[in-house]
């Protein structure tokens, strides 16, 4: 069954409205079973993919998760990425900002965190906190050591453009981005809470703090919703998950990820004739230690 990521893209230009974007979502899909079939399938094609990424050492993905509390980021990295080769993906997740990470630039951490050429990169959060989290707590700015001058109206709107900015030169050099904002409900996100509470093996992810977080709902809402209108552009596109199935938030973005790495061309590197050359004395060696029943050292 196809999956039109397209119905899930944001346009550029555009004012995203959340609101018309349905968290339940499943597309064609009518049952999980039905959509982990699929999903099984497209692990082993990200697997193939990813090995010739790897191999081809050019191009660097990089997968942006963002989404309020409980949405399934660490569910949908575990199942997404469940058959890659771990030599060649890496994962990152952002916490509240150290001492030395504050005395730089808010991009700083996320930039020395980016997948080298050939691997695949997750931020699980990232550098959209800067105006996500700090816009509801704009108490936050403060601890940044920012000079006061700086701090305006337009400190939201600014980084805004220069994201954009940061993130059209890092495709200039290689870097193919893709940014999910996986889309729960509020009703979702108070199922998966209470879950947390009932649970003993889930207590551990719950914070009084989350409840505080969830008071702020709306204000999260309209932050999200400026975000990916003004930072989803053809080179880094974000798309809307729908989240309160988890089943199929795991299966679209494999999806995305399968469409964008079969966009990159992948191949296995074409050797030179000198170095065909070299395998066929290799293989040549190989034969005559073989028929000659002489023991060789490794």
């Amino acid at each position: 069954m196809k999956l039109d990521i397209d119905d899930y893209r944001v346009k550029p230009g555009k004012r995203l409205r959340l609101d018309r974007h349905d968290p339940n979502d499943t597309g064609r899909f009518r049952s999980e079973e039905e959509a982990e079939a699929k999903l099984e399938k497209g692990v082993l094609k990200l697997a193939d993919l990813q090995e010739r990424l790897y191999a081809q050492d050019r191009w660097s993905v990089l997968l942006v998760l963002q989404a309020m509390d409980a949405a399934g980021k660490d569910s949908t990295v575990k199942h997404v990425m469940r058959g890659l080769n771990p030599m060649g993906t890496q994962v990152v997740s952002f916490k509240v900002p150290s001492a030395e990470e504050l005395d730089h630039d808010y991009m700083w951490r996320s930039l020395k965190a980016l997948p080298e050429r050939g691997r695949i990169g997750v931020f699980n959060r990232s550098h959209y906190e800067e105006v996500l989290v700090v816009r509801v707590h704009e108490e936050l700015l403060a601890r940044q050591h920012l000079p006061a001058q700086l701090v305006t109206k337009r400190i939201w709107k600014e980084r805004f453009e220069d994201i954009v900015a940061i993130e059209k030169y890092l495709s200039r050099n290689g870097t193919v981005i893709r940014k999910c904002f996986l889309h729960v409900s509020k009703k979702e996100q108070r199922k998966r809470f209470l879950e947390r509470l009932d649970n003993p093996a889930k207590n551990w992810k719950f914070s009084e703090a989350d409840l505080d977080e969830r008071a702020l709902w709306s204000g999260y809402v309209n932050a999200y919703e400026e975000a990916l209108s003004a930072t989803s552009t053809p080179e880094a596109p974000w798309f809307v998950v729908p989240a309160d199935n988890k089943w199929f938030a795991h299966l679209l973005v494999a999806e995305i990820l399968i469409d964008t790495l079969k966009g990159l061309d992948l191949n296995y590197p074409e050797l030179t004739t000198t170095e065909q050359r070299a395998l066929g004395r290799a293989r040549r060696r190989l034969s005559e230690g073989t028929t000659r029943g002489r023991a060789r050292q490794p």
